[in-house]
């Protein structure tokens, strides 16, 4: 399947509202992501967790609105804006921390969509340079906001190498030795994915915001036209598992653990292929598998939140269904 390789934001802004469509955008992506189903391991329409549900995730996407705008202003630093948008997140439902890496990619996201937004000519490649720009030039306060964040976020992460994320006495050492977040994210980068898109200028976030286009537009699938909304979200969210183990798996279990999920995603996406992109015939398979995660808690979190960033990109790009 070929993508294209670019997508511009077309379209006339009201440069008076260009904050509040990115904050819009933002949103939408957070909802449609999260509504897509069946989505194999995480929460959808269909299904909860235990103590986290459908609706605690629409609540958080709901309130974090107000923080996305002020990204989009360019208001504010890079860690404090994560900050604030965990504790909205959380000031709106009980179910603990459903956006935290959303968050990490959207914020940047944000910050560069302000600045590029209403640019004639501005493009996807515009977009993930500038976001890059800006979490290159993130410091030691920025770190430190970002460290701060785990105490209220809940967060299951592994520790970066050298700073504690639980040890309240990491920030003491960050202080001292001036480590930027972006200093911590190289660290990260080798085992976590979303410091992996900040590192590598967010490619996968770009790469999926063209994919769910293009899976929308093309003239060669499943009736002659593209996938709907829900489906184009359910095969990407396949397509970047199989080719990329999820890390949120890999704190929680091991490596294996996670090569393995991506190799049973990579046999569902093969047989879809087959079948001529018809998920409807491909939801059996895809619901055996997705029990198979639930049963066994493996939740591909870290693929659910680059989902997101493209679903946030496609949407900027004029992306309707």
């Amino acid at each position: 399947m070929k993508i294209k390789s670019e997508l511009s934001f077309g379209g006339e802004l009201d440069p008076d509202q260009i904050t509040s469509y990115i904050a819009r955008c933002a949103q939408l992506a957070m909802v449609l992501e999260v509504s897509a189903s069946p989505k194999p391991g995480n929460i959808d329409r269909c299904h909860d967790f235990e103590d986290t549900r459908y609706e605690h995730f629409l609540a958080s996407a709901t309130g974090v609105y107000p923080v996305i705008e002020v990204a989009a202003e360019n208001r504010n630093c890079v860690g404090t804006l994560i900050r604030q948008a965990v504790h909205e997140s959380t000031l709106w439902q009980k179910g603990g921390n459903t956006h935290f890496g959303a968050f990490l990619l959207l914020i940047p996201l944000s910050m560069a969509a302000g600045e590029i937004l209403g640019q004639e000519g501005a493009t996807v490649n515009d977009l993930i340079s500038r976001a890059h720009s800006i979490v290159k030039s993130t410091d030691n306060n920025d770190a430190i906001q970002f460290y701060r964040t785990f105490s209220c976020a809940g967060v299951n992460v592994t520790d970066v190498e050298e700073f504690d994320l639980q040890d309240r006495r990491s920030i003491d050492s960050l202080k001292e030795r001036g480590v930027s977040l972006y200093d911590l994210m190289e660290i990260s980068k080798g085992y976590d994915q979303i410091a992996r898109e900040w590192t590598t200028g967010f490619t996968t976030c770009a790469y999926c915001g063209k994919l769910i286009t293009h899976l929308m537009e093309q003239d060669n699938v499943h009736n002659g036209g593209g996938l709907d909304i829900n489906d184009a979200v359910v095969y990407a969210f396949l397509k970047l598992l199989s080719e990329c183990p999820d890390t949120f798996i890999q704190t929680k279990y091991d490596k294996y653990v996670s090569q393995k999920v991506s190799k049973q995603a990579q046999i569902v996406l093969n047989d879809i292929e087959k079948g001529g992109f018809n998920i409807d015939a491909a939801i059996p398979e895809i619901q055996l598998f997705d029990e198979k995660l639930i049963r066994e808690r493996i939740n591909p979190g870290s693929t659910a939140d680059i989902i997101i960033a493209g679903l946030f990109i496609a949407l900027l790009g004029g992306l309707r269904f």
